[in-house]
């Protein structure tokens, strides 16, 4: 047998936890001395041991640790459990890495703000384009729910043309409008320029989007993540210099290497003089 020390040793747990777990009956000691009060274990308990952490890590409760042993909860349900909640750890920890990408966007956007060359920021005319495209809609207009949705959309829609044997005369434009549904939604339209030959196809649809009069335009460099900065230099310029928006920027997409961080994209906005 162990002593209480030497079990907590081989458990890796403290002895101040081993004694809360006998005071409350989730794991008592084989002996006990009568007189002394030592607690003695056996090895063979180190498996309720490692149950008792097991689920205490899962975020049960001890009371509700101790019902569940009491129940002999097997191996192979102890297993399931365990797989269950890493991948609920896992989740939790991507969406953490976002939240922490998103506060790290907005700190660039408040460290950078005035800071964009106002040479940067060209005015010009949008020719309207014959698109194959592919829609959904977004949350909201925030990067967090743009990005899971455009990014799929124009993997599906290079998938599409592939399989049809059409080839895009363009890079890919990414445009977007209020959802009719509102609320915050957006309709994320993911287009590619092709041919006046092409008719349409399995699964996506051609679109004539209309030209503009008029666009400030202005390239960012780096991933759509990371957007806002340059969205607001955009939208503050065009404030600055007496132009008003007249819809959501346009993302044509110059450079798309794997690393996102090598990503080139126009942003294009629709304005007219003030007034």
């Amino acid at each position: 047998m162990f002593t209480i020390g030497e079990f907590a040793k081989h458990g890796r747990v403290s002895v101040r936890m081993l004694r809360h777990y006998d005071a409350i009956g989730l794991l008592r000691p084989v002996h006990t001395d009568p007189t002394s009060g030592y607690r003695h274990y056996e090895a063979g308990q180190l498996a309720r041991l490692n149950r008792v952490i097991a689920l205490k890590d899962l975020g049960f409760s001890l009371h509700q640790v101790k019902a569940l042993l009491d129940d002999d909860i097997g191996t192979e349900e102890l297993r399931g459990m365990l797989r269950l909640r890493r991948a609920e750890l896992e989740s939790a920890v991507a969406e953490a890495v976002a939240r922490l990408a998103q506060v790290e966007a907005r700190l660039r956007t408040i460290e950078n703000e005035g800071r964009m060359p106002t040479e940067d920021i060209v005015i010009k005319s949008l020719p309207p384009l014959r698109l194959a495209e592919l829609s959904a809609t977004a949350a909201s207009f925030e990067p967090q729910d743009i990005g899971p949705v455009v990014g799929p959309l124009f993997e599906r829609l290079c998938g599409l043309l592939d399989a049809a044997g059409v080839t895009p005369t363009g890079p890919g434009l990414a445009y977007y409008e209020d959802a009719p549904e509102g609320g915050g939604a957006i309709t994320v339209h993911a287009g590619l320029p092709v041919g006046a030959q092409v008719s349409g196809g399995e699964g996506f649809q051609i679109v004539q989007l209309p030209g503009v009069e008029r666009a400030a335009t202005v390239v960012h460099r780096g991933p759509m993540d990371d957007v806002v900065p340059t969205a607001q230099a955009l939208a503050r310029w065009t404030d600055a210099h007496g132009y008003r928006s007249t819809g959501y920027p346009r993302e044509v997409s110059l450079h798309c290497p794997e690393d996102r961080t090598q990503w080139v994209t126009e942003l294009q906005e629709p304005i007219v003089a003030g007034g």
